[in-house]
């Protein structure tokens, strides 16, 4: 792969995943986290259900990078005795109803920022990135990503959705960065991969807005790739993956020459990470109460346009 992939982002750290036979294609990392392989699709389906609250917290974080070193300990099959069951696809979506993921841990930020813990929030960030990035360049294998959003997808969710190859959402799904309501900016790769789908000037438009977009506003914007009916998604999904079969090998080429031509490295991720520590540490009193006030949003698991718009 043409990019400087520094070695320990695909460093396996523990033991390939072993299941009972009886669940040989569906791998649970946690009650956050599980992944199902279907073998005639060739793909590999991720879904999380965070909780208390839909968003990244540590462990579903340290589930993902589980999962990530599962994927690239595969080299891309599941074995099932003698026989090799490959992985083309991986898939990002969500269990919860209504929501595909509401971004960072707003009240992890606000403890470490009030206890000044610098060195926690560096490694709350640098652990996004390195999920995120292992996504964005298909964990290493010939593999395409896929993000199916349905609902809301906001904040470090919205980061995550653009890490994948493709983007697929559902009408009803909304999109937005809320950081910088609270006088901060999407840190997790915001920039670094809207940047690279429709240029500096919609993507500094999209991050400082703080505005709430429909799925059609984004299919707009370049940002998305397609937009299918409310409950279609993981149909849409399967429908995309058979009409491209027989092209397989060709738009795994494009997409290596995309990553050639757009290069990303992960010490880009990570140095705008630090940017991000640096900002958040600058927020003042009333800064740091509007990112609670969104705490208590993301704890019921909603977030209203016209609430958001009352912040400004």
């Amino acid at each position: 792969m043409d990019m400087a992939v520094p070695q320990e982002i695909l460093q396996v750290r523990e033991p390939l995943l072993k299941f009972p036979a009886p669940n040989k294609f569906i791998f649970p990392f946690s009650a956050q986290l599980a992944a199902q392989l279907d073998t005639t699709l060739a793909c590999m389906w991720l879904r999380w259900n965070p909780a208390p609250r839909p968003c990244f917290n540590p462990a579903l974080l340290e589930d993902l990078r589980k999962y990530c070193d599962f994927l690239t300990a595969s080299g891309g099959y599941i074995r099932d005795g003698n026989e090799a069951h490959g992985i083309e696809y991986a898939v990002l979506t969500s269990q919860v109803p209504g929501i595909f993921n509401l971004g960072g841990d707003l009240d992890l930020f606000t403890r470490l920022i009030e206890t000044n813990d610098r060195e926690g929030l560096l490694s709350y960030g640098l652990a996004c990135v390195n999920v995120l990035y292992r996504n964005y360049i298909g964990h290493g294998l010939q593999l395409t990503t896929i993000s199916l959003v349905q609902g809301d997808c906001m904040g470090g969710g919205f980061e995550c959705a653009l890490s994948g190859d493709v983007l697929i959402a559902e009408k009803s799904a909304r999109f937005g960065f809320p950081e910088v309501l609270f006088n901060l900016f999407p840190g997790m790769g915001a920039y670094s991969f809207l940047q690279r789908r429709v240029g500096q000037k919609t993507t500094e438009e999209l991050i400082t807005s703080g505005k709430i977009y429909s799925a059609h506003d984004m299919l707009a914007r370049g940002v998305i790739d397609l937009v299918v009916d409310d409950g279609q998604g993981e149909a849409e999904v399967a429908a995309l993956i058979k009409r491209r079969g027989r092209s397989r090998n060709a738009l795994n080429a494009i997409s290596a020459v995309r990553r050639r031509t757009q290069p990303l490295e992960f010490k880009e991720l990570a140095d705008i990470v630090g940017i991000w520590v640096d900002a958040a540490f600058q927020l003042n009193a009333r800064d740091v109460k509007l990112m609670q006030r969104l705490v208590h949003r993301q704890n019921q698991n909603v977030i209203a346009e016209n609430e958001t718009a009352s912040l400004h």
